[in-house]
């Protein structure tokens, strides 16, 4: 008890420089909060490169506390977070502490019963940026759902959504759900991964509700500015692409690239038949193997030093297909998947304009604003 004390107290002095001079402390850097749920207890983690406690990552801060931390869930990009946007991820070994990793991301989003043997209580913390087609979500509803099923507590350590202070964008519909669109919400929706576990329960998402346990950030609010210590996937690199994430996304279902394969992904987009004085050239390498566009001179807007967005832009998607030559072949099957319906896609094909488009959404984000405010917590 004595060295927990200890290493409690050395936490708390690093969280004091890792929280942009705010007085924010995470989820995860209040253990003085958690660590009396976890004690005697066989623990799962689903966690990546963004579940740190200062610089130290939750699992070795569990283990250095002699918690029995007995296996790693990982999530899209894998534990250490260096795969590629839909590349298979492996199960393994972690090379650092010797656990079992398991893969949520491939044909196994959803841990299955025998995984989850000899497991009392499974701590989930994840970096999120607040967009429905961001899959950690997707991954937070498939552990409450197993952990309900199975028996098993979930405690979720809550962090900041740098997306967090706006809702916006078109309601997903039914006939549309994927992993990149689980439940009717908007595109961002303004929700903390914990208000987010809040709302899987008490909208009956699953069967029967998750005993769910949701560590609460100190000092934080949705309005706060809040630059992340560790980039969330290979592609958001810094908080101008994150902020710009929910806009630029809607690209991945076009022939207009995001920049992957570029030093600024989702800070640019471009296409080799866009007119432009701004140009980019993707090329193969880490997080990123096969960009689209390869080795192709591509032109478009840089979007580097725009002003920080609080509400999804669609008129660069909209002005990138009015200029595409051949507009049959600007979408392809995974736009609407995104979008969460089609109805966005047949707009922008009927041309009509971002006030228009924007005006539909209106009903549907008003229903789901009164229904999000069942779950905030900040």
């Amino acid at each position: 008890m004595a060295k927990i004390k200890q290493i409690i107290c050395i936490s708390l002095i690093l969280v004091t420089f890792s929280a942009n001079a705010q007085n924010l402390r995470l989820g995860a850097e209040r253990l003085d909060a958690y660590l009396p749920l976890i004690k005697n207890k066989k623990v799962g983690v689903v966690g990546n490169q963004t579940s740190l406690i200062g610089n130290t990552h939750l699992v070795d801060s569990l283990l250095n506390l002699r918690i029995d931390v007995v296996k790693v869930f990982s999530p899209e990009h894998g534990f250490r977070g260096k795969a590629d946007a839909g590349a298979k991820v492996e199960s393994g070994t972690d090379s650092k502490t010797g656990l079992p990793i398991i893969s949520l991301y491939g044909k196994n989003k959803k841990p299955y019963a025998e995984q989850l043997e000899g497991i009392d209580v499974i701590l989930f913390d994840i970096q999120d940026v607040g967009a429905r087609f961001y899959t950690y979500i997707s991954t937070l509803y498939f552990i409450m759902e197993t952990a309900a099923e199975n028996n098993i507590s979930v405690i979720v350590l809550d962090r900041p959504n740098p997306n967090g202070h706006y809702v916006d964008g078109p309601i997903r519909e039914k006939g549309f759900e994927s992993f990149v669109g689980m439940h009717s919400i908007p595109i961002v929706h303004g929700m903390t991964i914990g208000e987010y576990a809040k709302m899987v329960n008490g909208e009956h998402w699953i069967k029967s509700n998750c005993d769910l346990t949701i560590i609460e950030m100190k000092n934080y609010t949705h309005n706060m500015s809040y630059n992340l210590l560790i980039k969330p996937s290979p592609n958001l690199p810094n908080a101008r692409a994150i902020n710009l994430y929910p806009s630029l996304c809607l690209f991945e279902g076009t022939t207009v690239s995001i920049g992957r394969g570029t030093v600024y992904p989702f800070q640019h987009f471009g296409a080799p038949y866009l007119e432009s004085d701004y140009s980019f050239t993707p090329k193969s390498g880490a997080g990123s193997k096969y960009p689209k566009h390869e080795n192709k001179e591509c032109f478009g807007t840089d979007l580097r030093k725009e002003k920080s967005l609080t509400s999804i832009n669609l008129n660069w998607i909209i002005g990138a297909y009015k200029q595409c030559p051949e507009k049959e072949e600007f979408f392809n099957i995974f736009f609407d998947k995104l979008a969460g319906t089609d109805k966005l896609r047949k707009q922008i094909i009927a041309e009509k304009t971002q006030k228009e488009i924007k005006e539909s959404w209106q009903e549907g984000l008003e229903k789901f604003k009164k229904i999000r405010e069942k779950y905030l917590i900040y």
